[in-house]
Parts: structure tokens; C-alpha cells; sequence
């Protein structure tokens, strides 16, 4: 019997390197047509600021040759390889695909570029069923840091002269110049870019309402804590340290703002608000008029970047009889705690993470809780919801998790993110259950796709289960639908039964407005209306209006989760930087 041919499998770098080398010939012939064809037929392109100066997506190969057509020649991508010192290339799955992902790295006439290409085989070979593009540093800045400084030449022993703390102070005083860029926001969206923009140079100036830098956690109820995990949440150049608790209570993470702030030398003004602003297009640059500890000032910034967050204005419903309540009603943003309330009844209108929250802190401080549900709610216990950051759990160095949880576009986003909700929704199956058999009423997100999703789209409607769920389950926590409530009177909510639902508080958890209704407030609606909504996904299956370009000139927005506001801060800084050293143009 003749002996059987033995076929090697081949590895998953040669693989790797065979698509990488016609990737770069085609580059290297400017061939759009030739790029495209590496792509699966319905394959993606997500492209964050290294071809495009922006953050978009383009599906199917006709979208992605049609776009580098534009942009393939400007960039000029070269020396594209397999990065250096990163995850090698290995096969894995994503979003229920078997792929190869490999991290490559190039250099285009801009800077340098990372990127992520997942390879799928099909019947002509293997070709990119995903491709992310990002631009990670400019020339002449390759470690952030101005070259023609260094801290010999600024701190140097200038006996008699302004010693490290007189250039501060001058920094921060703005008496003499105005700042390049102005930040409205001192949160965690606030101090990423404007410490990302410090290390590129870029002259920046914080502003935040509040007393203390910190105070928009500090100030917020008391037994808040983050829902997601520490290794998750570092903010740029500086993370927490190892000591740090793994999900952090929100008085150490205002401290930690502060001290991030010092050691940064990040300049920012706390007690200041802005007043009002314009856009002068003829000196391009806004008139922005702000009030500082009650002394107003007119400042002249060329971009402003609001970093308000997707929780910038409360909403509140309108609620048939509430202006005849006699308790006491609060936003949830208001909420501190719930030790007042001891022994007296409560109404909490929300079923949000934050309304659970403050039913659960007011259940524990000895109030008699009713909550009220408006709509359904996506649960999930706060151990299955830390699924969703899987990549950072899987061993790999932080740097390359940041870039990978840039490298599924809208479509793979959804599917992953609808086999995670099903495979947290068996392993909550209990609690689930003893939640719909109390009459909760449950959603696993518009296409189930959970409460990720839920977030990106409108910014609420689920709840990390930390407690509350158990308490409604158990009784502790009264249950109410908002359809069985006719009106509120002075003792409380009349049901449509007639009996009274009797309280002394009513906490109104019910979200907050767009950022688009920031801008109008501040800016005004010619500058509202031109920008369009923020946040939430766009036709291009990106988030609208965030991190990149708007439609009006030197407005930016930044918002999200601690590891949002870390890795889009590069990017939209960069933007930025290239536009003030004249590399790009609005």
C-alpha cells in the first residue's frame, strides 16, 4: 500500500504573512482595486483616523475600494508588518466566526499606524473579513512628548527666576494667552483627552462646574461603585495601581482624579461654567463667555470639546398630579443617601441602574421602598455583565486589548454582543425567572443584544444586578408598574384601583437628555441643529458626532465608560494636534 501524502496545515503566521505581503505590494502600487479584492465580498473597513482623519466603516468591497480611492494615496501606507513585541497572529473566534487575527503595524506619511485584520478562509484562499486601521502617533511625536523640550531646559536651577509651581500657576492663570483647546467637563471624558492633548503639546484648558476636581463621582450617592472592573478602567498614561479594589467605590476614584490632575499638570479651573459661546468663522476661533467663582471672562479657544457626558442634563417626565406632592422629590443625579429616610416610605421612578441602586441603598438604610417600573429592563447579574470585556481577560498585554476593542465594526458588534446576552440570559436564568414571576417585566435589548448595545444606542435601560434584583424578588423591594399609577396627591401615588401608595420622597430615575441639548442650551440651536444628535449609532454604524469631526468647526465631543473616554482620547487628540500643525484641514 503506497504511503499516504502528508499535507502540513500551514501556521497562522505564514497565513498571516502571505495576505500581509499582498496587502503591501498592493499599497505599494496605490492599487484601491487590489486592496479591496483581500476583503471578503460583505467584509469591513474601520478606519480610525489612519487613512481618513475621522472615525468611519465601510462595508462590502465596492465601499472600501470607493474610499481608498480617496485616501489610499494621501496616506501612503508603508512597511506594513506584523507588530513588533505584540500578540502574534492566532486563531481564534469572534462573534462566532473562526478567524485568524493578526495585530500589523505601518507607517504612513503621517505617522505610525496599528491595525487589526481578522482572516477568514473561504473558496479562494483566506481574505480579511474585518480590517481596523488606527493611527497611534504623529512624526516627530512618537513618545507624546514636545521634542525640542525637555525637563533640564524647563526646571533647570534658575536661581531667582519662576521655579516649577510659577510656571504653573502662570499656565493655569491664562492672563497672557488663551488656551488652544477648551474642555467642558472635568470627568474621566475630560481629563483623557486633555492629558493625551498635554503630551502632544496642545495648550488645554479644563472647565467643570463643580468645587473639586472629582466631584461628579464624589457627589454622587453613597454607595456607588464602578460596575465594571479595575483592569478595565485605567485612564491614559497613568493607571491604578495593583492595589486598587477590583470594582472602585466613587469616593477613591474622585481622589485618584485629583491626584491625576497634579501629577499630569493638567490645567484646570474648578467652580466655572460656561455662560454662553459662539463660532467666529473669520478668525476661526469661539467667543466663550464662562463665569469662574462668580467673575466672568471671555476666552477664545480655537476647538472646544464638550466632555459632558452621555449623563449631562436630567430628564424628568411629565407625571399626572406630582406638582401636589407634599415630600420631597429628587433627581436620581441628586441622590446622596438614604440614611434620612429610615423608617419612612419611598418611591423610586426608574428601574435603571440607577433607580435599582437607590431603591437597594434606601431598602438598606431602612425605608419602606416601592419601585416603578416604566418600560422593560434588561437584567443582568454584575458578574455575567463583565463578559462583554472578555479581551481583557484573556491574557494578552493592555495595549493590544485597547486596540482590539477597536476592531469590531456596528455588524460584529451586534452579533457578538447578542451571543453573549444569550449566554448570560441561561446562566441568570433563576434570577431571572424570580424577577417576571414578582410581574417584572424583562427586554434583553432591541435584537437581543443586551445592555452594551443598550448603552451605545440610548445610554440606559438595563441593570447590573448587585442586590436589588434579589430584593424585589424576595419582597423587600415592593414592585410597581407605571401603568397602574393615575396620579400623584399630596400623600403619595392614587392607584387606578384607588388604594394610595403612600410616600414622603420620590427619587425620579428617569435618564437624561442628548448631548445635542447641551449644545443648544450653551451654544444655541443654529449650532445644536447643524451638529445633529449625539451619541447613539449613525447610519454608518458608528457613534454619532463622537471623537471626530462634527459638522460644526473646532467642536468635539467625548463621552462613555473610563475605557471609552482612554482609547478614543488618542484619536480624537490627534485630530486635533494634526489640525494645528496644518496636516488636515475642516
Amino acid at each position: 500500500m503506497p504511503d499516504q501524502l502528508i499535507v502540513a496545515r500551514e501556521d497562522e503566521r505564514q497565513i498571516a504573512e502571505r495576505w500581509l505581503g499582498a496587502l503591501s505590494d498592493a499599497f505599494a502600487r496605490n492599487d484601491a482595486s487590489a486592496v479591496a479584492r483581500l476583503f471578503v465580498p460583505d467584509g469591513h473597513w474601520r478606519d480610525v483616523v489612519a487613512f481618513t482623519w475621522s472615525i468611519v466603516t465601510y462595508t462590502s468591497v465596492a465601499a472600501i475600494e470607493a474610499a481608498l480611492r480617496t485616501t489610499l494615496g494621501r496616506t501612503g501606507p508603508t512597511e506594513v508588518r506584523i507588530a513588533e513585541g505584540r500578540t502574534p497572529p492566532r486563531r481564534v473566534q469572534r462573534a462566532g466566526i473562526d478567524c485568524i487575527e493578526i495585530i500589523l503595524e505601518f507607517d504612513t506619511s503621517f505617522g505610525h499606524a496599528n491595525a487589526v485584520a481578522r482572516l477568514v478562509e473561504r473558496a479562494g484562499g483566506w481574505r480579511a473579513w474585518t480590517l481596523v486601521t488606527t493611527l497611534e502617533t504623529l512624526h516627530g511625536w512618537p513618545d507624546g512628548r514636545p521634542p525640542e523640550l525637555s525637563d533640564a531646559e524647563r526646571y533647570s536651577r534658575d536661581f531667582g527666576g519662576d521655579n516649577w509651581l510659577d510656571q504653573r500657576r502662570k499656565s493655569l492663570d491664562y492672563t497672557d494667552r488663551d488656551p488652544v483647546v477648551m474642555v467642558i467637563g472635568g470627568g474621566q471624558a475630560g481629563l483623557s483627552v486633555a492629558a493625551r492633548l498635554k503630551a502632544l503639546g496642545v495648550d488645554t484648558l479644563i472647565v467643570d462646574r463643580h468645587a473639586r476636581v472629582g466631584d461628579n463621582w464624589r457627589r454622587r450617592y453613597h454607595s456607588l461603585t464602578l460596575h465594571n472592573e479595575v483592569h478595565v478602567n485605567h485612564l491614559p498614561l497613568m493607571p491604578f495601581p495593583p492595589t486598587f479594589p477590583v470594582f472602585i467605590p466613587k469616593d477613591k476614584l474622585a481622589s485618584w482624579f485629583e491626584a491625576y490632575v497634579e501629577a499630569l499638570d493638567l490645567n484646570y479651573w474648578t467652580s466655572t461654567e460656561l455662560l454662553s459661546g459662539g463660532y467666529d468663522e473669520v478668525a476661526k476661533r469661539w467667543n466663550l463667555k464662562v463665569s469662574r467663582d462668580g467673575h466672568e471672562r471671555v476666552l477664545h479657544p480655537r476647538h472646544v470639546i464638550f466632555a459632558t457626558g452621555v449623563s449631562a442634563i436630567p430628564t424628568w417626565p411629565s407625571i399626572p398630579g406630582l406638582e401636589g406632592f407634599a415630600g420631597t422629590v429628587l433627581h436620581s443625579g441628586d441622590y446622596t443617601s438614604g440614611a434620612a429616610w429610615k423608617g419612612r416610605k419611598a418611591i423610586v421612578l426608574g428601574t435603571g441602574n440607577s433607580g435599582h441602586d437607590v431603591a437597594q441603598d434606601l431598602c438598606a438604610s431602612g425605608a419602606d421602598v416601592t419601585i416603578v417600573q416604566r418600560s422593560p429592563t434588561y437584567i443582568v447579574s454584575i458578574r455575567e455583565a463583565q463578559k462583554v470585556y472578555a479581551i481583557y481577560s484573556e491574557g494578552l498585554p493592555f495595549e493590544d486589548c485597547d486596540l482590539l476593542a477597536t476592531a469590531s465594526p456596528y455588524a460584529v458588534l451586534q452579533r457578538a454582543y447578542q451571543l453573549s446576552t444569550a449566554e448570560m440570559r441561561e446562566v441568570d436564568r433563576a434570577l431571572l425567572a424570580g424577577l417576571e414571576k414578582r410581574g417584572f417585566r424583562l427586554t434583553y435589548g432591541e435584537d437581543d443584544t443586551g445592555f452594551q448595545m443598550m448603552y451605545l444606542r440610548r445610554g440606559g435601560g438595563y441593570y447590573f444586578n448587585v442586590g436589588c434584583s434579589d430584593m424585589i424578588i424576595d419582597g423587600r423591594v415592593k414592585l410597581l408598574q407605571y401603568d397602574a399609577i393615575e396620579r400623584f396627591e399630596a400623600a403619595g401615588a392614587r392607584l387606578r384601583d384607588g388604594s394610595l401608595r403612600e410616600a414622603e420622597l420620590l427619587v425620579v430615575a428617569t435618564g437624561y437628555a442628548n448631548q445635542q441639548e447641551t449644545v443648544r442650551r450653551l451654544l444655541g440651536d443654529g449650532v445644536a441643529d447643524r451638529i445633529g444628535p449625539v451619541w447613539g449609532f449613525d447610519d454608518g454604524g458608528e457613534l454619532a458626532n463622537m471623537w471626530r469631526p462634527t459638522a460644526q468647526r473646532g467642536l468635539w465631543f467625548t463621552a462613555g465608560s473610563l475605557a471609552q473616554c482612554r482609547i478614543y482620547s488618542r484619536y480624537l487628540a490627534l485630530q486635533i494636534k494634526a489640525r494645528e500643525e496644518g496636516l488636515v484641514e475642516d
